[in-house]
C-alpha cells in the first residue's frame, strides 16, 4: 500500500523542482536507479538477462 501511494505520489509534478527524484518504473524503487533506462539496478539486471532491454548483453572474456 505504501509503495504504491509513493509511486502515485511521484507521478504528479512536485511543488518544488529540487525535491524531484527519479524511481524504477518497474518497482518503484528509489536508489539504485539508472537514468538511460529508467530502471533501478535490480529489475535492470533481471530484465538485461531476459533479453527484454535492447542493446544490453551479457558481458564475457
Amino acid at each position: 500500500m505504501a509503495k504504491t501511494c509513493m509511486r502515485e505520489k511521484c507521478k504528479r509534478p512536485s511543488k518544488f523542482k529540487v525535491r524531484a527524484y527519479n524511481r524504477c518504473q518497474v518497482c518503484g524503487r528509489p536508489r539504485g536507479y539508472l537514468r538511460k533506462f529508467g530502471l533501478c539496478r535490480i529489475c535492470f539486471r533481471m530484465l538485461a538477462l531476459q533479453g527484454k532491454v535492447p542493446g544490453v548483453i551479457k558481458s564475457s572474456w
